[in-house]
């Protein structure tokens, strides 16, 4: 019995010895993970986090940053589309104002001849047309005077208080164009 025990003894010896060996003491063995392997894997785990993180936030802003950009880029389009013909509506402002000028002087002994219907037919056409581009005029008689929208060329006094303030006369109408100032009106106003 007790060769049996050797036996075992020295069997358990070698294992014990081969557990030493795979208690990773030795670096050079090959296939054995050593202890402090564990720690840089996960040390490269935590690093792999990181580095995903940081691309994801990468991510979201250059999104953000490009979808800024697309809406910019389609509220520039509309504004362009709205007054591409700005320049052309302008120059046509001094036209108008003619038109308006030479209403006002034909004679009203002239009024209802075929001639001034014509003229009159071509004078609101070119109103029309110009209102279905998007112009519209300031109608500031009597309002207010704004500095945003109007110019003041001068005050003359005015016997009525109620009028102190206020616009009396339209020297040069004032434009809008789809919303926006093209031409501030050149005012009157009451002191």
């Amino acid at each position: 019995m007790e060769e049996k025990d050797f036996n075992t003894a020295s069997k358990n010896g070698r294992d014990s010895e081969e557990t030493a060996i795979n208690l990773n003491t030795d670096e050079n063995v090959a296939g054995i993970n050593r202890l402090d392997d564990d720690m840089t894997e996960d040390n490269d785990d935590n690093e792999l986090k990181i580095q995903l993180q940081e691309q994801k936030d990468k991510f979201v802003r250059l999104f953000a940053e490009f979808d800024n950009f697309k809406r910019r880029n389609a509220r520039e389009r509309i504004e362009l589309i709205q007054t591409a013909g700005k320049e052309v509506i302008v120059s046509m402002l001094s036209v108008l104002d003619d038109c308006d000028r030479a209403e006002k002087q034909i004679p009203k002994e002239w009024a209802g001849t075929p001639a001034i219907e014509g003229i009159q037919l071509v004078f609101n056409k070119l109103r029309t047309t110009l209102q279905q581009k998007g112009l519209k005029e300031m109608n500031c008689l009597g309002e207010s005077f704004n500095a945003d929208v109007h110019e003041a060329i001068t005050e003359i006094p005015v016997s009525d208080r109620s009028q102190v303030g206020k616009i009396v006369d339209v020297l040069e109408k004032g434009y809008f164009l789809n919303d926006k100032i093209i031409r501030f009106a050149n005012v009157v106003v009451g002191k």
